[in-house]
């Protein structure tokens, strides 16, 4: 396919803005943990000058399975996470709670999340690994698995209503400067970067759905069209596959720099896990 062919496919996908923009909804989970869904930037963010949640560019009946947990579809995942926080697993005979009190001992741990530790970039799924591997004799969970984006999003619960402020400096600053790269690079036949969706042309919708800024708050998120848990990985690989990309792998270096980036683009909203989406 030539070039222009290519260009002309891109633009294509998408039509002009129909979202009608801020309004004001205020997304108030369980009539009691109120959500920041719009807010200034952060200051590293270059091209854009006010944040939102996801949130903001779904249905009216999407944004309402968000509002209470008993309409969450993810709580179903989330609840037997809790279960399993006091279930004994691996060689060592013991479970979550035997090392920490209870599931609460991690507020505020998501919204710092990735962070770099002992030198390494740190995801919640490679925390969690590499606690069952040493804490408990446990085998490893599949990254994008039921048993380990269910407990990503009950430690994420603990913070949900605090301000994502992920490190973007000190040891994180490499990290986050490859992830930036890796945001702005153009991938695939179709020569798309994450920026020319979610910074270029969110409100737009592409094909029958609204683009938002791509931001990772509500993550993992149950996306109503995958009926199930959706892990920050998992999202990103779509994204370039869509491309008609190779794409890296769940848990790799790129991705979690990625994250890092993408996550402090979204510095000042509040944890929103588990959220629902399209």
């Amino acid at each position: 396919m030539k070039r222009t062919t290519i260009v002309t496919a891109c633009l294509a996908l998408f039509t002009a803005p129909v979202w009608a923009g801020p309004d004001g909804d205020n997304l108030v989970i369980n009539d009691e943990i109120e959500m920041v869904t719009e807010t200034a930037a952060p200051a590293h963010m270059e091209n854009v000058d006010t944040i939102y949640s996801g949130w903001r560019f779904r249905t009216d009946e999407t944004q309402a399975l968000q509002l209470d947990d008993f309409d969450n579809p993810a709580m179903l995942t989330v609840d037997a996470a809790l279960d399993y926080f006091d279930t004994v697993d691996g060689s060592e005979g013991k479970s979550c709670s035997s090392c920490h009190d209870s599931v609460e001992d991690f507020a505020g741990f998501t919204a710092s999340m990735p962070k770099v530790m002992d030198g390494k970039l740190v995801t919640t799924e490679d925390f969690l690994n590499e606690h069952r591997a040493t804490a408990m004799g446990a085998e490893p969970w599949k990254w994008s698995g039921n048993d380990m984006q269910g407990m990503v999003a009950l430690l994420g619960m603990q913070s949900r209503g605090m301000p994502v402020n992920v490190a973007i400096d000190g040891e994180a600053a490499p990290f986050w400067e490859k992830g930036k790269e890796i945001y702005y690079t153009r991938y695939g036949q179709l020569e798309l970067s994450c920026a020319n969706c979610h910074e270029d042309n969110y409100g737009n919708m592409i094909r029958a759905d609204h683009l938002s800024q791509g931001q990772i708050n509500g993550f993992p998120t149950y996306r109503l069209k995958q009926a199930k848990l959706i892990s920050r990985h998992n999202r990103f690989r779509g994204c370039i596959r869509d491309t008609r990309a190779e794409t890296f792998a769940e848990g790799s270096d790129e991705f979690r720099a990625l994250e890092l980036y993408v996550a402090s683009r979204g510095n000042g909203l509040s944890v929103e896990t588990p959220a629902v989406r399209q």
